[in-house]
């Protein structure tokens, strides 16, 4: 059998490194989500809750420690304000900022149903912060 085509890059997202969007946005209890690919003509993500206020080291700004559901390793996450979206409540900004997201990338994406997850984050050696790819390249 011949080697599967490879996969178009994944779509870089390019809005969410100049999200504005400020740390009073969520609140402890809060149910989010880190949107991290795309699954046919949806977005997806990892859905966590806000626990309390925590620095975020690589953006150097206030951000919030998240605990995922799931467990495992990294039960308990850090991330700046800007990575995250509202599933609890229908937020306008969060709404618009999603919306804006699902534009940009799922119509430059070539993906049948299965989950891609397209490398937007990662986490840091230093105390589980999640880090989009323009902030580890060095953007605030």
């Amino acid at each position: 059998m011949p080697p599967a085509a490879p996969r178009p890059p994944a779509p870089a997202d390019t809005l969410t490194p100049d999200r504005d969007i400020t740390h009073g946005h969520f609140a402890p209890g809060d149910r989010i989500v880190v949107l991290k690919g795309i699954a046919g003509e949806e977005l997806w993500g990892d859905a966590m809750t806000v626990v309390t206020p925590s620095w975020h080291t690589p953006t150097d700004e206030d951000g919030w420690r998240l605990r995922d559901p799931n467990g495992g390793q990294r039960t308990f996450v850090t991330a700046h304000p800007r990575y995250l979206v509202h599933l609890n409540r229908r937020c306008a900004d969060c709404l618009i900022f999603l919306r804006a997201l699902e534009k940009l990338v799922i119509r430059k994406a070539n993906t049948d149903s299965a989950p891609v997850d397209c490398g937007w984050y990662t986490l840091s050696a230093i105390d589980h912060q999640l880090i989009h790819a323009a902030d580890a390249s060095g953007h605030k």
